[in-house]
């Protein structure tokens, strides 16, 4: 048997120190993680039932370039901290949960802001402002048998040099194991699963030129041009 058309290629992932790639197979994204995110975007910081949307594994830049969408003029960024599964399931316990973790990466969540205000105001689903193409840029997969089970740590997120977002994976709302045994309620999540675990204040827009340098404590960085 055939196939009609040319296969998808898959979408992977580089893993620091090795040649070996993680090929990507679902991305999740947690909204409004951080308290003082939710306060800057007009939510209640309590403690609430996480939520997800997802962004398309063929959203995954790696090369350092974000190509400025179209149909917007308020981009902006999101700098988080990305957790790659190496396995997955059904209803995990979450005191097993962060036995999936293959490793993290530094990531952006890139958005059309003013197309989501303009979904949300309609009550309408927000792919159109968050997964579109080149919307996830991600540095290499720092393997969990190098930074340990990260739970806390410094994240930052500069533009043109200057200091835009500032945080502490410990200001989590929701932290990676509860992710984990989340999504497995409603999902079956498995290998291969990129988990997104939100952004700390300091969210704004970029313009074409700008440079942005996210940090991510005990993973690394990147740098992405806007082109």
């Amino acid at each position: 048997m055939g196939y009609v058309i040319d296969l998808p290629q898959q979408v992977a992932a580089a893993i620091e120190g090795t040649d070996d790639t993680f090929p990507v197979r679902r991305i999740y994204c947690i909204g409004r993680n951080y308290a003082d995110h939710a306060i800057e975007m007009g939510h209640d910081p309590d403690r609430e039932p996480p939520f997800f949307f997802q962004k398309n594994p063929n959203n995954i830049v790696q090369d350092g370039k974000f190509p400025y969408p179209p149909h917007t003029s308020d981009v902006h960024y999101e700098l988080e901290m990305v957790v790659a599964l190496k396995s997955g399931g059904r209803n995990i316990p979450l005191e097993s949960a962060q036995d999936h973790v293959f490793g993290y990466a530094v990531g952006l969540d890139m958005t059309r802001r003013d197309l989501q205000g303009q979904m949300k105001k309609m009550g309408r689903p927000w792919e159109i402002g968050k997964a579109f193409e080149h919307s996830a840029p991600m540095g290499p997969i720092v393997p969990v048998s190098k930074t340990g089970y990260l739970d806390q740590g410094a994240v930052s997120l500069l533009v043109n040099g200057v200091e835009r977002q500032k945080g502490d994976l410990n200001q989590m709302i929701w932290k990676v194991p509860e992710m984990i045994n989340y999504l497995s309620e409603y999902y079956e999540i498995a290998g291969g699963d990129l988990i997104m675990s939100g952004t700390p204040a300091g969210v704004g827009a970029i313009l074409k030129g700008d440079v942005m340098i996210g940090k991510v404590e005990g993973v690394g960085e990147i740098e992405v041009v806007v082109v």
